[in-house]
């Protein structure tokens, strides 16, 4: 006996014949469905790709970046991360300078520890930070500091008040909306 499943058109309760997905009223479906799975098949080994190389090759590029790679994995850092979500309430710190609440999920450093590998521990240095702010923040370090891979560091002086971060953050956001 053929092997069957139910047809996947919405409201279709009509069999399938094993491999197809559809019955013969709504099979020019079929088509479409496998090259979405080629597609997500491949998009998916792409990534589990670059993935790895991130995990395996760029975080650990030069010794100084192995030991904070080593740090964030730590029961210390798991430890810090609690004290700063509790003492911050889980709210975004750079939403809430400009007069927004919305919830974090990221413990960010104030001073970026690839500059100042000092404050890396510093309770104080630390705030939380919801993903879209955090993005933005970094894409203004690297400006400003000269982080990032291929970054080239600059003598500007530590910005520790976290209103102008992130308002300097937000004008390059808003700067990269307007330009394109």
């Amino acid at each position: 006996m053929p092997r069957v499943r139910r047809c996947r058109f919405p409201n279709c309760h009509e069999f399938a014949m094993m491999p197809n997905h559809y019955c013969k009223k709504h099979i020019e479906h079929e088509k479409e469905l496998q090259e979405r799975n080629e597609f997500y098949r491949l998009h998916h080994k792409r990534s589990k790709q670059s993935q790895w190389r991130y995990n395996h090759i760029t975080r650990y590029r030069n010794p100084v970046k192995t030991e904070q790679n080593k740090f964030y994995h730590s029961k210390q850092w798991r430890e810090m991360r609690a004290i700063v979500f509790k003492r911050d309430y889980h709210l975004c710190q750079y939403c809430k300078a400009r007069g927004q609440l919305n919830e974090g999920n990221i413990v960010d450093h104030v001073l970026p520890v690839e500059r100042y590998p000092e404050e890396m521990k510093n309770l104080q240095n630390m705030v939380t930070s919801c993903g879209r702010c955090h993005y933005w923040k970094t894409r203004f370090e690297e400006q400003y500091y000269g982080t990032g891979l291929h970054g080239k560091p600059t003598d500007n002086p530590p910005i520790t008040d976290v209103k102008l971060i992130a308002n300097l953050a937000a004008r390059l956001k808003n700067d990269h909306a307007v330009n394109g």
